[in-house]
């Protein structure tokens, strides 16, 4: 038995799992502190918190929600587990929850984490902005933390995972962030990506990009950590992009002179 079914044992009719405990049972990727076993328990109203080892205690004066339950245990609502963790996370940490609620999962809506969110709470503030940076379709946390990273190196938003066709509208492949007008695209390699058949599929669907005239830049986990040489890749890519442009321009400008 874990830590969270024994406490969830001993709860009151007014006491559920919230917070990061909420958000880990709703499968949530959370950030490596927060991957213990301590067990965060709200109590709504005037009821009585809970004071045992390995529970951090919290007083829920909202109304108007119901608790859900997971495996049998009272917990959290996703949007409110969402913004319950923003009193513990980063604003980078709350977007790739906020990415996780509304992505595939499909356990939240952006306006389910909006009306979520508290007026005049403390974590307002950063929870309202999270949630302007909170986008659908978002498969991984890595691809919430390159999309950020990029964005926030003064790259424009890509999309996220974009099915990519050659001209005869045949499907090369999904690429994890792209600039389409652009054709770059920016590839999420994990670990798995490392195994033999994961490796060549890859490599046939970059291959297929690139003679299709795609530019595609991939990148590890270690990227992540620093991001200096990934952010000069981008930086060549889109340079090389204006270069084709100009080009473009003045062969076009030649040929409307001649005619």
């Amino acid at each position: 038995m874990t830590t969270v079914e024994a406490i969830a044992l001993v709860l009151r009719d007014d006491q559920f799992i919230s917070h990061v405990t909420a958000a880990r049972l709703w499968g949530a990727p959370l950030p490596g502190p927060f991957d213990d076993e301590l067990v965060h328990v709200s109590s709504m109203g005037v009821a009585p918190v809970m004071r045992r080892p390995q529970v951090a205690p919290h007083r829920s004066r909202s109304q108007g929600f119901e608790v859900d339950h997971v495996r049998g245990i009272p917990v959290s609502p996703p949007a409110r587990a969402w913004f319950e963790c923003a009193s513990l996370v980063g604003e980078t940490d709350l977007v790739v929850l906020g990415d996780y609620f509304v992505g595939p999962s499909a356990l939240a809506t952006t306006d389910a984490l909006r009306a979520a969110i508290v007026p005049g709470s403390r974590s307002a503030r950063k929870a309202r902005s999270a949630l302007d940076r909170v986008r659908c379709g978002v498969e991984s946390p890595m691809e919430t933390r390159f999309r950020l990273g990029v964005i926030d190196a003064g790259f424009p938003e890509p999309d996220v995972n974009v099915d990519v066709v050659d001209e005869a509208g045949v499907f090369l492949g999904r690429a994890d962030l792209a600039w389409p007008q652009h054709r770059i695209a920016l590839e999420y390699d994990g670990d798995h990506h490392r195994e033999r058949r994961t490796f060549q599929h890859d490599q046939r669907r970059s291959n297929g990009f690139v003679v299709n005239g795609w530019i595609v830049i991939h990148a590890t986990a270690a990227d992540a950590g620093r991001p200096a040489v990934l952010v000069e890749r981008l930086r060549q890519a889109f340079a090389q992009r204006r270069i084709e442009q100009v080009r473009r321009a003045r062969r076009d400008a030649r040929t409307s002179t001649l005619a």
